[in-house]
């Protein structure tokens, strides 16, 4: 299940981020949620199963109708179970009527979920 980040998930978000390979500075991490806390065009979703949040996906608001996923990110012992495409499917339902595209990051990932309409 998709939830929106909130200020309590700090550590869980943070820790999830980093596995991401852009993030794995400190000082770069913790710009990063600064980012997401403070920007109303960059949001943050976690991916909860049961009572454990095992993913995280951040988007940038690039334009009315695209929505650009920025990070994306499993722990490690929830990889391969098709969270990550979960993640891009929830997001779809978020942003109805909004084009879905990928970062430089994120691409590659992206691209797998067969999930760019373009």
């Amino acid at each position: 299940m998709l939830i929106r980040y909130r200020k309590n998930y700090e550590k869980i978000a943070m820790g999830l981020l980093s596995f991401m390979p852009t993030e794995k500075d400190l000082k770069r991490l913790q710009q990063t949620m600064k980012q997401y806390e403070t920007n109303n065009d960059w949001q943050l979703f976690l991916w909860k199963e049961g009572d454990d949040i095992v993913g995280i996906i951040g988007v940038l608001l690039r334009a009315p109708d695209v929505v650009e996923i920025q990070h994306i990110s499993v722990n490690p012992s929830h990889r391969h179970q098709g969270i990550g495409k979960q993640m891009v499917t929830a997001l779809k339902e978020v942003y109805p009527g909004r084009r879905l595209c990928a970062n430089e990051w994120t691409a590659s990932f992206f691209d797998k979920c067969h999930a760019c309409n373009e």
